[in-house]
């Protein structure tokens, strides 16, 4: 490895050692200056820093040690970071504790051996160019992740726009919906949608994965599903139109679970359909609760799959919650946070509205970024029935 920008800065007050070692180093392949004191080298230093330092421990005026300090307490990092190699006539360890808690990275003791100088300088020479390349490297991801943090913050803003912001005005009825993604977008997605014969299609899916990837199946199943939606009239054709679409774009190399509610506003009738997705609950004014299970495998996984619908009817003051799974793990207890006794007793406690419902479910609605990381993205809808007026 040689110097041929930046040579090796040779420094040594005997004019005689000094010249020879320059000569015997340029005979060697490497670029050489000279400097005949330590201020002499400390001024050509911060001029034009050296490649490499070889300097002499015994000099009058600034000495190797003054001058090896000075360097490493430069603000300069392309001063501060010079390697250097200390040439001191004094052998044992004392000499060498010396060298080193000047801020040398070697030293070679004179009378000095050709042979083991250049090694040493090749060895310095080698760490430096390992520096250099690690530097770009973390230049290069920290550009890196830069540009990825604003593509996930361009993400984050693309699929909250798809999540929708405030609940549609529904009369005898309240809607609130949570979501957070593990990270800044997620896979989970859900939604409304006012069908041909009135009713209102409430959706909701989670898509495998997490992250960019999962988050542009989350801008595919909102897609499908308002296609899907504008061509069918039940929620069973809706099922399957999106489960035929989202196979035949992705070709069964990805798959998601999903659920909707066909409800009728007026009568309080609904009908599910569930694609391998978690059970809907449907909790009672008076306590009772009951568990809804999919009845189909999840979206894009069995080609020709069968959709079913069950019936439910909610009542004043009933509500049904669609999730996904990340809400499992999201409670602050061990205790399982969907068991249909706590759902009870959090209906029971809340005091009459859907978002009441929903933050006692959660606990924490928006939880400090400090917090634990939750183990999966959560999306949660809740569409609770007022009760009626006296």
């Amino acid at each position: 490895m040689t110097c041929a920008e930046n040579p090796i800065l040779v420094v040594d007050d005997d004019r005689v050692s000094r010249r020879l070692l320059a000569r015997t180093l340029t005979a060697a392949g490497y670029a050489c200056a000279e400097a005949e004191s330590g201020e002499e080298a400390l001024e050509l230093v911060r001029k034009q820093p050296p490649c490499l330092l070889l300097l002499d421990y015994d000099m009058p005026g600034l000495d190797g040690a003054d001058v090896s300090k000075q360097i490493r307490a430069d603000p300069s990092p392309a001063v501060a970071q010079i390697p250097t190699i200390m040439l001191t006539g004094h052998g044992g360890e004392e000499s060498e504790v010396l060298c080193l808690q000047a801020g040398a990275d070697d030293f070679v003791t004179k009378p000095i051996h050709p042979e083991v100088l250049r090694a040493r300088i090749e060895t310095q020479l080698r760490l430096r160019s390992m520096r250099e390349q690690l530097l770009k490297q973390n230049e290069e991801l920290e550009a890196w992740r830069g540009n990825l943090e604003q593509d996930l913050d361009a993400a984050q803003r693309t699929q909250r726009s798809l999540i929708p912001a405030t609940p549609p005005a529904l009369p005898g009825w309240e809607i609130a919906g949570f979501y957070r993604p593990v990270i800044q977008v997620g896979g989970d997605i859900y939604g409304w949608l006012r069908m041909r014969d009135g009713r209102m299609l409430f959706w909701i899916a989670d898509a495998t994965g997490h992250g960019a990837a999962a988050a542009l199946l989350t801008t595919l199943a909102k897609l499908l599903f308002h296609h899907a939606n504008a061509e069918n009239g039940t929620p069973a054709e809706i099922m399957r139109a999106v489960d035929r679409d989202f196979r035949s774009i992705l070709g069964a190399r990805s798959f998601m679970t999903a659920m909707c509610v066909a409800l009728d506003p007026q009568s309080g009738a609904g009908s599910i359909v569930g694609a391998g997705h978690p059970p809907l609950l449907v909790a009672r004014h008076d306590g009772q609760t009951v568990s809804i299970a999919s009845t189909s495998a999840p979206l894009g996984l069995v080609a020709g799959s069968s959709f079913t619908e069950t019936p439910v009817q909610l009542s004043s003051g009933d509500l049904f919650l669609l999730y996904t799974d990340g809400l499992y793990g999201a409670g602050e207890s061990d205790q399982p946070r969907l068991a249909p006794a706590l759902v009870a007793k959090q209906l029971l406690a809340a005091p009459g509205d859907a978002q009441s419902f929903l933050q006692n479910l959660l606990r924490e609605p928006a939880p400090s970024p400090a917090g634990p990381v939750p183990p999966d993205d959560i999306a949660v809808l809740v569409v609770r029935r007022l009760k009626a007026k006296n």
